[in-house]
């Protein structure tokens, strides 16, 4: 009896590849593309017949967009998740969802071996390893394309002899989109000098100065709930929405530079229009409505928290741990934001909330202080200066 193994499938030269590569292995394939948030219904369809055309036993298609927001984007948002102040996290997030999806596949269908496409020079690798690793303990994992080391070339020219039938033009840039982002990938990520140009963006801009436009976001307990006047049933939608509208500004465009999980430096663009603008709207709302100790821990836990993540620890019970704490500090982070959209900019105008600290009941600053009086100041400044004030005193008199 045939082997049985599930691979992860894109639809891409690796994982077509690794379908007729195990065929000639003898083992029974069974392919899964998990879905979160980068494809349109056409685009899966495509995928399933040309996997089916590779002549896979079966096929299957997991839709976890709403499940990959439950799970990890919505402490992304609580968090301001930004990995080195610059990119939401959009490829790292979502690896490890597709990957958990995966490995509860293979179990189901009592598999022998697993098995992605990833190379041996990126971050993925580890994460998919790590999650089949915790998950499918027991379970055989398989990585053609990187045991190999193939080059592109050999796996066009293995799959041309087999028959195969498909677009073997290699993109100009690598392009992966999902619901917290797109990363773009090309000869200028390659280097530390250059930039990515326009056409690099699989978002057109179309939107000129004189599109400028502001819209309101609604914020429920940290959730992006509503966009202007539309009111929607899950957030993933809400940012489905709001990407919609504010991409063909070009707004989210940028290049990050980061430390890989296997200790080399890496480069690579992104879109990401939406992430960007509720990650600084969120911030914005949480400044006015939570107090300075509550910013201050969800800071620090929050940059560990993208991390790690980063790095596929997802699975670590303390990431559940800190996911409690972002969740207890949102409970008041409820409001509307107003945010302009510009050609390749934004900017946050303003917050309307129930809960705003910011109230001109207890003084306005720099101008009136209701609450208090001068020589409830004076008092206060003397106590909280006095241990200095004896330092000094010391250390002048020695």
């Amino acid at each position: 009896m045939s082997k049985k193994i599930v691979l992860g499938f894109s639809g891409g030269l690796d994982t077509t590849y690794c379908v007729k590569y195990f065929e000639d292995k003898g083992y029974e394939v069974h392919s899964v593309i998990v879905n979160t948030g980068g494809f349109s219904e056409e685009e899966i369809e495509k995928i399933a017949q040309h996997a089916k055309n590779l002549g896979v036993k079966s096929h299957k298609t997991i839709d976890a967009v709403e499940g990959y927001y439950d799970k990890i984007i919505k402490y992304l948002v609580f968090g301001n998740v930004l990995k080195n102040n610059t990119y939401p996290l959009s490829v790292s997030a979502e690896r490890i969802v597709q990957a958990m999806h995966i490995a509860e596949y293979a179990k189901s269908l009592q598999a022998d071996a697993i098995a992605h496409g990833s190379t041996g020079a990126g971050n993925d690798q580890v994460r998919f390893d790590m999650v089949f690793n915790i998950v499918v303990p027991d379970m055989e994992i398989i990585t053609p394309i990187r045991d190999l080391k193939i080059s592109r070339e050999e796996e066009i020219a293995f799959l041309k002899e087999k028959g195969v039938e498909m677009n073997f033009e290699k993109s100009k840039y690598s392009i992966n989109q999902g619901l917290w982002g797109t990363s773009v990938g090309g000869k200028e990520t390659l280097n530390s000098r250059e930039f990515l140009p326009e056409e690099a963006f699989p978002t057109k801009v179309t939107k000129g100065e004189d599109d400028a436009v502001e819209i309101k976001l609604v914020f429920e307990k940290g959730e992006l709930t509503g966009v202007n006047d539309e009111t929607f049933a899950h957030p993933a939608r809400a940012i489905e929405r709001l990407q919609s509208i504010a991409a063909p500004y070009g707004i989210g465009r940028d290049i990050h530079v980061g430390d890989t999980i296997i200790g080399i430096k890496g480069r690579v663009g992104f879109e990401a229009a939406a992430p960007v603008i509720i990650i600084k709207a969120h911030h914005t709302l949480e400044k006015h409505v939570l107090t300075k100790w509550q910013l201050s821990w969800k800071d620090t836990l929050a940059g560990f928290y993208g991390n790690w993540l980063h790095e596929g620890q997802f699975l670590d019970p303390v990431m559940r741990d800190m996911e409690a704490y972002m969740q207890s500090s949102q409970n008041h982070v409820t409001g509307n934001v107003y945010v302009k959209l510009m050609p390749y900019r934004f900017q946050v105008l303003g917050i309307e909330s129930a809960y705003d600290l910011m109230s001109s009941k207890f003084g306005k600053y720099g101008e009136m202080n209701n609450g208090w009086t001068g020589d409830d100041v004076r008092g206060f400044s003397k106590i909280f200066s006095n241990q200095l004030v004896i330092f000094e005193s010391v250390k002048n008199s020695k």
